[in-house]
């Protein structure tokens, strides 16, 4: 798949539509199955290089959709890019804490299932994942940090960008991003703009990752997930990872494609589900 196949994906329209802030990137999309809950969810969160200009979240509900159909509930989320008002550091991870933070207040109302929660991104929507996951164990100092973050357990990560210290260099180049516009500047206060911003230096955090790569994924190679995955098994956490075989950056998150296939049983392992039988 190309990019211009990926900004063509669509999918069906949501249950509800809630925001979690006053501007207008800052909402969530829910995808409710058909039938009786609780319903396992997973809590989606597109690429797009951090850009307004690649779209994202309605390319997810391609995923979303498919998700619907194995019993599986989406909470789809927009947040704002680094070139939006607020965006950027700290602005893009607090709107991801808030979408969490929504979705944990709302489950009950809405029949979720939060001991049964994946965090799953694509592209630069990975790198907001894994740091969900991090997320409570941000150093104290970090303007970003809050007591009694919610633990995200189960993440997978797609074609993602989850070390941001060693891939600084190559983020102008793959996706004309500058990384102070994602880390900030350093200060005295926060001489390491890495330390609350790269989810690579949030481990150990007690999740299970997974991350996936296409074969041909030139924005995030596999020998990127390769070096994440051996960084995190050397500081405790639990990681593997997934090779699609002649997939790109864009098959990775296309309901259509092949990689689908080997997709979704990491899904529902992650989540605890046991396949539907076929019709």
């Amino acid at each position: 798949m190309t990019l211009e196949d990926y900004i063509a994906l669509d999918g069906p329209a949501p249950n509800a539509h809630l925001a979690y802030g006053s501007a207008p990137s800052q909402y969530v999309e829910l995808f409710l199955p058909p039938g009786r809950g609780p319903f396992p969810v997973v809590l989606l969160v597109h690429g797009g290089c951090w850009l307004q200009e690649f779209q994202g979240i309605t390319q997810m509900r391609n995923l979303a959709g498919a998700l619907m159909a194995h019993g599986i509930a989406t909470w789809n989320v927009e947040y704002r890019r680094v070139d939006e008002q607020g965006g950027g550091y700290p602005g893009t991870y607090h709107d991801a804490a808030a979408a969490l933070d929504l979705l944990i207040a709302e489950a009950a109302a809405h029949d979720l299932d939060t001991q049964r929660l994946v965090a799953m991104g694509h592209s630069a929507g990975g790198h907001l994942a894994q740091w969900l996951a991090g997320r409570r164990v941000l150093p104290k100092s970090s303007p970003l940090y809050r007591a009694h973050a919610f633990a995200v357990k189960q993440v997978i990560a797609l074609g993602s960008f989850g070390d941001l210290r060693n891939r600084a260099s190559s983020l102008k180049s793959t996706c004309g991003v500058d990384a102070a516009q994602l880390t900030g500047l350093p200060s005295a206060a926060r001489p390491d703009v890495y330390s609350d911003t790269s989810p690579a230096e949030l481990m150990p955090n007690g999740s299970t990752t997974v991350l996936i790569n296409g074969a041909l994924d030139t924005i995030s190679p596999p020998h990127t997930a390769a070096d994440y995955a051996a960084r995190a098994l050397q500081a405790g956490d639990t990681v593997s990872t997934l090779v699609l075989p002649q997939a790109s950056h864009y098959d990775e998150v296309a309901a259509s494609s092949a990689a689908w296939t080997l997709i979704l049983p990491v899904i529902r392992q992650a989540l605890g589900v046991v396949p539907r039988p076929e019709p």
